[in-house]
């Protein structure tokens, strides 16, 4: 036979749209990806060894630690702080989460405003950048408002954090526990 006999006699089928991968569907796969890894983390939170406020603690220190200004060393800083205080170590790494690229900017203008207003310092403005040994003082005065907006806001904020995850983590374990009891009551119930 030859080729134009075949193709002639060839049947006709409808043709099939191509999936439409626009940007709504591109928006709901994202979405999609997130909710899968919100309940991934759940899931890990739920089943992570150790108490809630063990679990709760190492992730204060991160938090804490993720407030300083200590680039690179912000996760061996959360570690270090989850060891005597007994705290988990991984939730220490995942707290100091919280500073990041987006983050630093809004975080660390807002230490530094604290920390003026801790030490009273809204002088600043009134610097001669000519002299240099009065450049000199003044960053080290900037250091110092630097780093006490910093300490206060970690100090907060790893004492806040501990408490939101030490309650977010009981409510979390306790429904887990709860589905699991439900899970071998059925599976109980259907065996007989």
């Amino acid at each position: 036979m030859s080729r134009s006999l075949l193709q002639s006699n060839k049947p006709h089928l409808p043709s099939v749209a191509k999936p439409d991968f626009g940007r709504s569907s591109q928006l709901r796969i994202s979405q999609l990806s997130f909710r899968r890894r919100l309940k991934y983390f759940y899931w890990r939170l739920a089943r992570m060894q150790g108490s809630s406020r063990t679990i709760a603690r190492g992730f204060a220190c991160g938090v804490f630690a993720g407030m300083l200004p200590l680039f690179g060393l912000q996760t061996i800083l959360g570690v270090l702080l989850a060891v005597p205080l007994r705290g988990n170590k991984i939730l220490a790494m995942t707290g100091t989460w919280i500073s990041n690229p987006l983050t630093y900017v809004p975080i660390y203008t807002f230490n530094f405003h604290v920390g003026q207003w801790l030490l009273n310092k809204h002088d600043l403005m009134s610097i001669n950048f000519d002299s240099w040994q009065q450049i000199k003082e003044s960053g080290a005065e900037i250091s110092l408002i630097f780093l006490v907006g910093c300490l206060a806001v970690g100090l907060v904020s790893g004492i806040f954090s501990y408490f939101i995850s030490l309650r977010l983590i009981t409510k979390f374990r306790a429904a887990y526990h709860l589905q699991r009891q439900r899970r071998n009551w059925h599976s109980h119930h259907q065996k007989d």
